[in-house]
This record gives structure tokens, C-alpha cells and sequence, in this order.
């Protein structure tokens, strides 16, 4: 195990531990709103790590993810409406839309390369949102209150703000977990070969475009239990969970922690969420500012604030 291994495998300890005793210093100060905000950080964060799997290792720039976000919200609605409550089945339909939609996209959109690809993600995204518009029995562009969230086991457990915390950090960490081990496999190391050089791994015998449609499917399916969890913790799902402007947030988040980085991911989600809240208290014009916040980290760490802390502490 290397050191710059070693180190992320403490920071990710360190990181998890304090998302783990955070609804314990909720209840110490008596605030049960910052369970609520951290439950949508679990969730985002989720989805910046599935971009950052196809951004940071793959090299493909997708402006579209917010479709899967969508994709796991409407899931929940579709379903609970339809009497299917359970979290599990909820889950599964999600991944299994999503990976069919992404299959098909994605099969289509890897035909192209820079600028192009991220038009036609977009594209497809906005196609998709422009879909769930239409769809005037869920509410259509007002959207749909669910009438309860996801069950477990045919219990409503999640009906607990803390319970469903704990299980969105449970598929945070499994989801980080699966997330490493792709990227230190065999596949993740032809992934990032065909980010830096497809032509020369053709050459010695392996598919780009077959990895790199295989990790944006996985990627979509992951972003997908994103939006199972967010139509959860807001009871509420709407087309506006695959607006594009959803998709930018994502990868501002992405940029945030360090493209390239699993960890910084997780910490660009939370961070940009954290800052959001916070400067909306200080002014409704908080956009500005934290717009500011992000060309500085951009000029001045391009690789976010991971590879800024790991100058500094070397």
C-alpha cells in the first residue's frame, strides 16, 4: 500500500467517522434540521462520486447525470404510487432504468469526443426532463408529494430522519467502497489508459469505448440511488432533480473536492452544500459569492481543495 493510499484510506476513516456521530452532536444541540441537511449531502454526494468515476478516470465530461437523479426520484414516486413501497425494489428499478438509459446514451454520446460529448449528454438529459414535464398524473412540472417514504422490509423505518441518514451514509460508504475497487482493478487501470491514450490501448488489444460505456452505465446506476435517496429525505420528486442546471452542480462539486478523486468527491459535495447554506444566510445573492469561492479554487488549486491540503501537509 503506497502512502498517498494509506492517506486517503485515513482521511475516508476520518471523513465517515464524523458523518457517522453527527446525528449525535444534532441531538446534543438540539437541532434535528442539520440531520436534514446532512441527509442531502449523503445523497449529492453519492451522485458527485458516481460523475467523478467517469470524469476524474474515464475523462468523459457528462453534463447530463442529473437524469439519473431523476431517474431514482421518479422510481420512488412511480412506484409508491402504485402501492410498491419497499426500499429495495425501489432501488432496483432505479438501477435497471438507469442502466438502460445510460446504455443507450451512453452507446451514442462515447461516438463522440470534448465539447460534443458534453452537448449530447446535456441534450439527452434535458430530453429526459423534458419526458417526466409531460407526465401529468405525477404532477407534471409541479411535481409529486409522495404520500410516505420507501419502506424496509414492509416497515416504515425510514419514516425516522436519523434512520434514514444512517442509510443513505450505509450506501455512501458501500457505493466509496465499490467506487475504489473499480478504479484499482484491472478495469479502472484500462479506464484511465483509454482517459489518457485510446489509441495506444487499442493497440495492444483492448475496447475503449467498451470500458468507457461499461463505467458510464455503473456510473448512471450509481447516480440513480442518489435520487432514490433524495425523493426520500424531501418527500417530494419533480423534473427539476434532472435540470441541467442540476447536472453543473455536480460537476462544480466534482471540481470542488478534485477531479480524479473519490474522496474529494464526497468532500466537494459536502462542502459546496455546506457553503450554499451558509451563504444564504449571509445575502440572497449568494450565487455571486460562491461563484467567487470557486474561481479561486480553481486558480489557485486545480486539482480542489484535496490536492491543496495534500501540497500544504507535504
Amino acid at each position: 500500500m503506497t502512502r498517498l493510499t494509506l492517506t486517503r484510506a485515513w482521511a475516508a476513516t476520518i471523513l465517515f467517522a464524523a458523518f457517522a456521530i453527527l446525528p449525535m452532536i444534532a441531538q446534543a444541540l438540539g437541532d434535528s434540521y442539520l440531520i436534514v441537511i446532512a441527509t442531502r449531502i449523503l445523497a449529492y454526494a453519492i451522485a458527485a462520486l458516481a460523475l467523478d468515476l467517469i470524469l476524474g478516470y474515464g475523462g468523459m465530461v457528462s453534463f447530463g447525470h442529473a437524469a439519473y437523479l431523476g431517474i431514482g426520484a421518479y422510481a420512488v414516486a412511480i412506484l409508491g404510487r402504485a402501492g410498491i413501497t419497499d426500499l429495495g425494489a425501489h432501488m432496483l428499478a432505479a438501477i435497471a432504468v438507469a442502466a438502460v438509459f445510460a446504455l443507450i446514451t451512453g452507446a451514442i454520446s462515447l461516438r463522440t469526443r470534448g465539447i460534443y460529448f458534453i452537448m449530447i449528454t446535456l441534450a439527452f438529459a434535458q430530453m429526459g426532463y423534458f419526458f417526466f414535464v409531460s407526465l401529468s398524473a405525477y404532477g407534471g412540472d409541479d411535481g409529486v408529494t409522495l404520500n410516505a417514504r420507501s419502506t424496509v422490509f414492509g416497515q416504515p423505518l425510514l419514516e425516522n430522519n436519523t434512520a434514514l441518514y444512517y442509510t443513505a451514509l450505509a450506501l455512501l460508504i458501500g457505493l466509496y467502497l465499490l467506487a475504489v475497487a473499480i478504479t484499482r482493478s484491472r478495469f479502472g487501470r484500462v479506464l484511465t489508459g483509454a482517459r489518457e491514450n485510446p489509441l495506444r490501448m487499442q493497440a495492444i488489444g483492448f475496447s475503449p469505448f467498451r470500458y468507457q460505456l461499461t463505467a458510464y452505465v455503473i456510473s448512471g446506476c450509481m447516480a440513480s440511488i442518489a435520487g432514490v435517496m433524495l425523493a426520500n429525505q424531501a418527500s417530494y420528486v419533480s423534473p427539476s432533480y434532472m435540470d441541467w442546471h442540476r447536472s453543473g452542480e455536480l460537476v462544480v462539486m466534482v471540481v470542488f473536492g478534485g477531479i480524479g478523486n473519490l474522496l474529494g468527491a464526497v468532500a466537494g459535495a459536502t462542502i459546496a452544500l455546506l457553503l450554499e447554506e451558509w451563504l444564504a444566510l449571509l445575502t440572497k445573492h449568494w450565487p455571486i459569492l460562491f461563484g467567487l469561492i470557486l474561481v479561486l479554487v480553481v486558480l489557485y488549486s486545480r486539482d480542489g481543495l484535496s490536492g491543496f491540503f495534500r501540497r500544504n501537509r507535504s
